[in-house]
């Protein structure tokens, strides 16, 4: 009876402390959890663009694939895409997912008659030309420049009997698939691509009567949009990395599109934390500069003092060191990577002014940051510093990168500046510095002639197929051109394979790179008109500039809600505007 009893008691313990061990369990687990930050989507491709069988004979059904899949496969194989490859041909398919995007992809393989895996070779491409591609070999001529640096864009796998598979991640918007194995008959119900995007809203927006420069605007915020993951990358096929000098126009795209996003402050602050002083971030001396900016521009922005604040002492430090770098005669005398975008990479005499350029706009932006801190020795410092820095002007070397940051630090006249940068038009205008480019130009009130130059250059990349803007591009390369969304013409230049330099030689150029998104955040501030005058958008001086267009509208995300403006033109060329903002904030014209 005893035992009985004690049985009992043990037994209620044991019971009433499983949910304890339970839960402590649970606990344990919950602690190695991260959370994504990113949301997963499916996209279903729209089109088939090429398969290496039209007679329904080793390729059969590819329809089907273009239909939505709900992820549940069945004991069904009816209705079913069929690849089957023997010694003459290969059973491959092309997709295309219709807009360039980040993430994977998923095969779901139907039943078949035999359980052994299959094995089958998958490629992705920015471009149809590079999921084309057969070589990843940069020794071999031709295609080889297809690349597997940074992420996975070329492999081999097995798909299971019954079942699915996912693979990525990488940068593409053409997937071709092949199967390797020989007399087997492979069964696809679909071939989704797995979407990763921040899913956030737009605030931000542009309209006016000309789609072109509607296009630009929403292609840039697009472009951006799909390089912020984790961090704020530089493209999201190759560079998926915080490239300190550029994400500038990055930020400044964000700012002008989505407002305050934690991702920005998360890419700034890993750079600081990733360089200890007297290091240069990204080992590149103007990336340094280009932080000091960047935090000017994001407090004007979004006014948020207490991490401006935290900046301080990494900052002051930071600007010394820059300042320790000026010569004698005020002549910049960086060290580190000597680097300002790689079309000017190969002449250290442009290198120069534009990093005199930069040293003073650094420096400035120093002073900027020095005021809303109340640090008014590190503002005394940085004043001295400009003096300094102002005895030395490099020439402009007829070049219009180097033009551009002269211009806009103060030392060229900007209208001395412009006359360089509109000579032949989009001709040597490069995706990253284009922005400067811009806003040298409206810097001349060269307004009219911006448009048409963001309407030539970055819509010759619209023309070609393009849905994100590129890492480079080379304006006279359009000409005779194959677009990006079709098969390679022997007869025409491949705008992908063929060109390019530097880092980005033939396939290995991302064609999703942020730092080509300027047009957008130049549009909304010198068409729309909207100048932020105040830290945290308090004060906003709204002063349209339509050049040949009827009217432009949209909205600005400031901290205390969206600045909507809608500016039109009277018959008698004047401009008429509504404009509507938050409580709070103070607008000037």
């Amino acid at each position: 009876m005893k035992s009985c009893l004690l049985f009992i008691l043990l037994l209620a313990l044991f019971v009433e402390n499983v949910p304890a061990q339970k839960n402590a369990l649970d606990k344990n687990f919950e602690n190695n959890l991260t959370k994504d930050e990113i949301t997963r989507a499916y996209v279903t491709p729209v089109k088939i663009i090429w398969q290496s069988d039209n007679k329904n004979n080793q390729v059969k059904n590819t329809e089907v694939l273009l239909t939505k899949f709900d992820g549940q496969l069945s004991t069904s194989g009816e209705g079913m895409c069929i690849l089957r490859s023997d010694d003459d041909v290969q059973a491959s398919v092309l997709l295309d997912f219709g807009k360039e995007l980040y993430g994977g992809i998923e095969i779901a393989a139907a039943i078949r008659g035999e359980k052994k895996p299959v094995k089958i070779r998958i490629r992705l491409g920015e471009s149809v030309s590079e999921a084309m591609s057969d070589c990843i070999d940069n020794t071999v001529p031709g295609m080889s420049s297809a690349t597997n640096d940074h992420s996975l864009r070329d492999y081999t796998l097995e798909l299971p009997w019954l079942g699915t598979v996912e693979v990525g991640n990488s940068g593409f918007r053409f997937v071709r698939i092949d199967l390797l194995d020989k007399g087997v008959e492979l069964p696809i119900r679909s071939a989704r691509a797995i979407f990763r995007y921040r899913d956030i809203p737009y605030l931000g927006s542009f309209k006016c009567d000309n789609e072109r420069l509607n296009e630009i605007w929403e292609t840039g915020a697009y472009t951006v949009h799909l390089n912020m993951q984790e961090y704020l990358w530089d493209g999201i096929k190759r560079d998926r990395l915080v490239w300190l000098g550029d994400i500038h126009p990055e930020i400044m795209t964000i700012n002008t599109v989505f407002g305050e996003h934690e991702v920005v402050k998360k890419s700034l602050d890993f750079g600081r934390d990733t360089t200890p002083l007297p290091g240069w971030m990204n080992g590149i001396s103007s990336y340094s500069l280009w932080w000091i900016i960047a935090h000017r521009d994001l407090y004007l922005y979004q006014g948020d003092l207490d991490y401006l604040k935290e900046q301080q002492s990494y900052l002051s430090a930071l600007i010394h060191q820059v300042i320790s770098k000026i010569g004698s005669n005020g002549n910049e005398q960086l060290d580190g990577g000597r680097f300002l975008d790689w079309p000017t990479s190969e002449s250290p005499n442009v290198t120069h002014s534009g990093l005199q350029s930069l040293m003073v706009m650094a420096i400035q932006a120093g002073t900027d940051i020095a005021g809303w801190t109340n640090d008014e020795q590190l503002k005394k410092t940085c004043a001295n510093a400009l003096r300094s820095l102002r005895k030395h002007t490099p020439a402009m070397h007829d070049n219009k990168q180097a033009a551009a940051l002269l211009a806009l630090a103060d030392m060229v006249p900007a209208g001395q500046a412009s006359q360089v940068i509109l000579r032949d038009g989009a001709n040597d205008f490069a995706t990253f510095y284009g922005y400067y480019m811009l806003e040298a130009l409206a810097k001349d009130g060269k307004y009219r002639e911006a448009m048409d130059i963001i309407s030539d250059y970055w819509g010759a990349m619209l023309d070609l197929g393009a849905t994100t803007f590129w890492e480079n591009f080379n304006y006279e390369e359009r000409l005779n051109a194959t677009r990006i969304d079709h098969l390679p013409d022997p007869s025409q230049f491949n705008i992908h394979a063929d060109g390019g330099d530097h880092c980005y030689i033939g396939l290995r150029a991302s064609l999703c790179h942020g730092w080509a998104s300027g047009p957008t955040s130049w549009l909304t501030a010198h068409v729309l008109g909207i100048q932020v005058l105040e830290p945290g958008v308090k004060t906003v001086q709204i002063r349209p500039n339509l050049g040949d267009l009827k009217f432009a509208e949209g909205t600005f995300p400031t901290p205390d809600g969206e600045i909507y403006v809608k500016h039109t033109k009277q018959a008698d060329g004047t401009i008429k505007s509504e404009i509507k903002a938050p409580k709070g904030i103070r607008v000037v014209k």
